[in-house]
């Protein structure tokens, strides 16, 4: 008796195809929009695309204006002319360097730190960290609701590979953390809190997140991808109310941000370092951060000088941090005010779900220390008169155009 044939498999091809579709439907399609940077003006580009335009860039994270410093380039055209580019392997098995050493020690001084290790992106630096210490039995990790993406899914991997609880407390909402961490039995507990988030721009309550670990007895490490050479003492960051470093943990994917480099970092105490160098998956099994970018980033820190960071504040004009978020509701009003804005010579692209919360599309207006001050006014016009302003005060009234 001949076999029945065998059941129709699902169709991959069909499920791309209408998942596309849809995103597109709901003005959740995204793309990539080739530009051209000018040279030596890390705020001028070129788009390409459909014809020629030059704009000034309100959407970067080079808070500091370095990643075009003369001396960051030359630091890192420098390394890769002596020692070519890629790092060769993961740094547990020959891609640590004494440069790479080098720059650790640097940066463990600047945060306070016994050590440090470096990662080629922020993200594994979030991943690394969480999968480590979710290994310790009884963990469960407490994780505010707008945290980044690095965040979330290393939290995510960590509750599913160790077996750790997750909780995740409302934003910046102390009472509702207060009351996750008193119902959990769990030995030992983890608060995780972006120190500034990068999306609205807003800081953690660090004195009240010291008081709810000390009354829980929770780890807490803040991450600063947005505050290291911006706030802070020396431009260490906002502190947490440290208590001796003991196991008190700093996590910064933001060689790709102050810095105008590349890769992330964490600094630690020395047992925790041996710790990640032993359970940080995503430290042991990524390539190391490549040379010209640990050449760039220690150049970088040595130009992170008080006056920079002065210049970085005054062109915020008193806002709370760089980051000004201009909420406009829908996609569709976000793609709007996208091209109002580039029609005016400016390149702030539109912020859309999933990377904030659908129904709070948004422009992610971010200012640095390259900015001139005729720059941010002309900005500050264009927003009023393209009509920008008027859909976030539409939004802001319940009356979306869009």
């Amino acid at each position: 008796m001949p076999s029945p044939p065998p059941a129709a498999e699902p169709s991959w091809a069909a499920w791309v195809d209408g998942t596309v579709s849809a995103l597109a439907e709901q003005r959740l399609l995204r793309s990539l929009r080739p530009l051209t940077p000018d040279p030596g003006c890390s705020r001028r580009v070129v788009l390409s695309a459909p014809s020629p335009q030059r704009l000034t860039v309100f959407a970067d994270n080079d808070y500091l204006g370095l990643s075009s410093h003369p001396e960051v380039r030359a630091a890192a055209a420098a390394a890769a002319a002596e020692h070519g580019c890629g790092p060769r392997s993961s740094a547990l098995v020959c891609g640590h360097t004494e440069w790479h050493e080098s720059l650790a020690r640097r940066l463990a001084r600047l945060k306070h730190a016994d050590a440090c290790e470096l990662f080629p992106t922020g993200f594994a630096a979030n991943a690394a960290v969480l999968g480590a210490l979710a290994t310790s039995p009884g963990c469960a990790i407490f994780s505010d609701a707008l945290n980044h993406a690095s965040i979330v899914d290393g939290a995510r991997l960590a509750a599913k590979g160790a077996g750790a609880a997750l909780h995740i407390y409302r934003h910046n909402d102390l009472a509702h953390l207060e009351r996750l961490l008193s119902a959990s039995a769990a030995p030992r507990k983890l608060i995780v809190s972006d120190s500034v988030f990068s999306m609205d721009g807003d800081a953690a309550d660090a004195a009240g997140l010291a008081a709810l670990r000390d009354r829980h007895g929770a780890l807490l490490p803040p991450p600063q991808a947005h505050a290291t050479l911006v706030y802070g003492e020396g431009g260490g960051g906002r502190r947490v109310h440290a208590r001796p470093m003991t196991l008190a943990v700093v996590t910064c994917r933001l060689l790709s941000k102050a810095f105008g480099a590349h890769g992330g970092f964490v600094a630690c105490s020395s047992p925790l370092h041996q710790l990640l160098l032993s359970r940080g998956r995503a430290g042991i099994y990524s390539t190391a951060l490549p040379l010209p970018a640990v050449a760039a980033a220690d150049a970088a820190l040595a130009l992170a000088t008080p006056q920079r960071r002065a210049q970085l504040w005054a062109r915020a004009c008193g806002w709370r941090s760089p980051i000004v978020p201009i909420e406009v509701g829908s996609e569709a009003a976000a793609l709007e005010a996208a091209a109002r804005l580039q029609r005016s010579g400016f390149f702030v692209p539109a912020i859309r779900p999933p990377t904030v919360p659908e129904g709070t599309s948004r422009l992610r207006v971010v200012v640095t220390a390259g900015h001139e001050e005729e720059e941010v006014a002309e900005l500050a016009r264009a927003l009023s008169e393209s009509g920008v302003l008027r859909l976030r005060d539409a939004h802001a009234r319940g009356e979306g155009e869009y």
